[in-house]
């Protein structure tokens, strides 16, 4: 078991990453979810024009979208991260595999972008942003990836040591 978790302890402290976040972000909602608000009501006063009335609730969402995807994907990353350890897949494609898996931890990073920016740029500007973006295809895609790898591996005997 020690030797398999060495290939894969990189995509696995990627993961756990994402989760403390996704922890973090709950538990400072419980203890100042009033300064998330005052972000988005600020922004709102300053940039009324970027607005409308469903501005509110659909950033105050990203917020918490950002810790429930956080979570959500770190706790099946998990499942995947050790599907990868009792695979036959070769020692380096471990690696890369579980590093692409931890690369889901990225995705909740651009929820959580998007809460920070639309305030002061708007939902369309936010969504746009090169930072969402970038945080939306590598969390999507390296994630995608592994499990292509992973999933070719279990069922149609591929990569194997």
């Amino acid at each position: 078991m020690q030797a398999e978790l060495t290939y894969v302890k990189l995509g696995l402290a990627m993961v756990l990453a994402g989760l403390l976040f996704g922890i973090g972000l709950g538990v400072s909602f419980h203890k100042a979810g009033d300064a998330y608000k005052d972000h988005i009501t600020s922004g709102l006063t300053a940039h009324p024009e970027l607005h409308d009335d469903n501005s509110m609730g659909i950033i105050w969402r990203y917020s918490r979208r950002a810790h429930f995807h956080a979570t959500g994907i770190a706790a099946f990353s998990i499942g995947l991260i050790l599907l990868i350890m009792a695979s036959s897949l070769k020692k380096r494609m471990k690696s890369i595999t579980a590093f692409l898996i931890g690369l889901g931890s990225f995705y909740p990073l651009s929820l959580f972008t998007l809460f920070v920016l639309a305030p002061s740029m708007g939902r369309s500007g936010a969504h746009g942003f090169i930072l969402t973006k970038l945080f939306t295809y590598i969390g999507v895609g390296g994630l995608l990836a592994g499990m292509f790898f992973l999933l070719a591996n279990l069922f149609l005997g591929l990569f194997r040591d």
